[in-house]
């Protein structure tokens, strides 16, 4: 698990992204309403966190420190997320476009981990060369994402608020 023993920040965030992308695959394998339901809940309730440890801890710690416009850009494609996240979750499977919803929300994520993580010049590596104790921001995002996890199991997250996008 994640959170067990002590690792940087980029480590944790990474092992949270393979597990989505499992989830994900799951999810296209998956028949029937009820495990489709299952999985797309696992998937929004593992994105919420791990948003929120990112919002809450990663980026703030690196703000100065990285490239400003990449930073920016993750706030907002958490945003794009967070609002098929909330549709996934108030919908069922056999909503119109519920299966689309999913399967643009897995492009989303896997674009947002390209430039996380995979991409020349990325935000990991960035983190990696800037003057950031990951070691402590690991710790630190380990344990808020156990509170959270602890809070989505007993009582559930509350939906997704985007930070960067104008309400209506």
């Amino acid at each position: 698990m994640a959170s067990q023993g002590k690792q940087d920040a980029t480590k944790l965030l990474a092992e949270d992204h393979r597990k989505v992308e499992a989830l994900f695959d799951k999810y296209e394998k998956a028949s029937g309403g009820g495990r489709k339901e299952k999985l797309a809940r696992e998937i929004c309730t593992e994105l919420k966190i791990h948003a929120a440890i990112e919002e809450e801890i990663f980026y703030p710690a690196l703000r100065g420190k990285i490239d400003e416009a990449d930073l920016d850009e993750a706030y907002v494609e958490h945003d794009g997320a967070k609002v098929l996240i909330n549709d996934i979750e108030a919908g069922e499977p056999d909503d119109d476009f519920y299966d689309a919803k999913v399967k643009v929300l897995q492009e989303e994520i896997e674009h947002h981990v390209r430039e996380e993580e995979k991409m020349n010049g990325n935000i990991f590596q960035q983190a990696r060369a800037a003057e950031v104790d990951l070691m402590a921001l690991g710790e630190e995002m380990a344990a808020r994402k156990a509170e959270l996890m602890a809070k989505a199991e007993s009582e559930g997250l509350p939906p997704a608020q985007p930070s960067t996008l104008e309400s209506n």
